[in-house]
């Protein structure tokens, strides 16, 4: 046996050793509640557009789940949703679409026990507190906070009442980026220094539609669009900041132990210019020179660079890059004293670079992916493969579905809570300011109040979530 296969033996031996010694996690259920593990989760979803059905497909398979209600005042996206529930066999769901405020109607539902919010980023504060304080357990759509202070309202709102939120950030799933974390705990990259993420993806076609098919249709936007290009664009013309940090920042913060014995301290951002989204209108058959969204001005840079320190030394790397032409890719980097990687493409085993010093006794040369993520595939892919296949995003959409019911059942915390939330949300108002300011250096606030040196992880810990 060669020193690289017996070093790699080793470290494979005396990390399974240590994968027995868990954390238990904590109760989910810290105020009174009157949910029994032995019955069904019976769930309402506010806001059922074509995210949210995601969500219904999932749910409507399980026999474990009761989806009770749908709020969401577009009669076609309720209609779409209703057909999922028949198409699975399932009894329709009540509707509440009287105007954007009928959600209220569906809080108040005795029959609910837990809600998924889909909507549009600036409702999920509204609508987050509103089912906290409805006593109505929150899975959470991701996206960035509209102000700091939304931040703060969802920790004030969970710790004045106890009731769990869950932040459905699906990377942290990847399949490949688990392996990554499996190898990470078994200290096979050392100590980690760096880290890197982003969301780099073309959203052009997603931006603009022509108000009927939701992409790559068109150079509508606002009133005249349908689906994200009704609201998401808006933000490009009026913001200019990290707009979607979660995809990136999540699973980096998840192995360096963010909020649980490390934090992040401090941010710089900076903005390229803005070309991209005005240069797509001008060049689509249906825009042009004079289109009247040729001479909208989009606030929001292509290129947005977000700088983060965190308190045990680590740095983090951010880009946002949502406005260009470019092959997805979310830019994902992992160094430490002992090993690097880095990806490529949209997350299967071989898009990837990989190197471990020692045990590729110095070479200075990448090696494949594939054959590491094989060998350290996360056991909880390896439990679920066959259950996740078909699910939205590689598999990934299943396990964010089954941690929120599975946790609910069991009453156990969820992985990433409302701690994280409010964390995670924080870098888009945190990195406008300090683009504002030219890249000066913003402190990031820390929303646990202490607690993230005593709070263990518990995210990827087991086989089951």
């Amino acid at each position: 046996m060669d020193n690289s296969t017996s070093r790699r033996n080793f470290i494979k031996t005396a990390a399974l050793a240590s994968f027995g010694a868990l954390v238990l996690p904590n109760s989910l259920f810290a105020y009174s509640n009157d949910f029994k593990t032995d019955k069904k989760v019976r769930v309402g979803f506010i806001g059922v557009g074509l995210r949210g059905q995601e969500h219904v497909k999932l749910l409507a398979k399980r026999n474990d789940v009761e989806i009770v209600a749908f709020a969401d005042p577009d009669k076609r996206m309720l209609a779409a949703s209703q057909k999922i529930l028949k198409d699975n066999n399932k009894a329709a769901a009540q509707e509440f679409s009287n105007g954007e405020y009928d959600y209220r109607n569906l809080l108040k539902l005795k029959t609910i026990d837990a809600v998924v919010v889909a909507t549009p980023w600036e409702w999920h504060l509204t609508q987050g507190v509103e089912a906290m304080r409805a006593k109505k357990i929150v899975g959470m759509e991701v996206s960035g906070a509209i102000k700091l202070q939304d931040c703060w309202e969802f920790v004030k709102v969970y710790e004045e009442t106890k009731v769990p939120i869950f932040m459905m950030e699906n990377v942290c799933y990847r399949r490949d980026i688990m392996a990554i974390l499996n190898m990470v705990r078994k200290g096979m990259f050392g100590e980690l220094v760096h880290g890197r993420g982003g969301y780099q993806h073309d959203l052009r076609g997603v931006l603009f539609n022509d108000g009927v098919n939701p992409y790559n249709s068109g150079a509508e936007f606002g009133d005249k669009g349908f689906s994200e290009a009704k609201w998401r664009t808006e933000h490009y013309v009026k913001r200019n900041g990290e707009l979607y940090p979660t995809h990136g920042l999540g699973p980096v913060a998840m192995m360096m132990d963010i909020n649980r014995g490390n934090r992040l301290t401090k941010l710089s951002s900076f903005s390229s210019k803005s070309v991209g989204l005005h240069k797509y209108i001008v060049e689509h058959p249906k825009g042009g020179e004079n289109h009247p969204n040729a001479k909208v001005k989009f606030n929001q840079g292509d290129i947005v660079t977000t700088q983060i320190a965190c308190a045990n030394g680590e740095t983090i790397l951010l880009t946002h890059d949502t406005s260009l032409q470019r092959p997805y890719d979310l830019g994902f980097r992992v160094q430490g004293t002992e090993g690097l990687w880095q990806d490529f493409g949209w997350g299967d085993f071989n898009q990837g670079h990989i190197y471990f010093e020692k045990i590729m006794n110095h070479t200075h040369r990448w090696d494949n992916t594939e054959k590491w993520m094989k060998e350290y595939d996360h056991p909880m892919w390896k439990k679920f493969e066959s259950t996740a296949a078909g699910a939205g995003h590689g598999g990934m959409d299943f396990f964010v579905m089954n941690t929120f019911i599975e946790c609910i059942k069991r009453n156990i915390e969820f992985p990433m809570d409302v701690y994280d939330l409010a964390l995670w949300y924080s870098i888009t108002p945190l990195s406008e300011e300090s683009i504002a300011k030219g890249g000066q250096v913003v402190d990031i606030p820390d929303f646990t109040n202490g607690k993230w040196k005593t709070r263990k992880p518990v995210f990827g810990m087991t086989d089951e979530f």
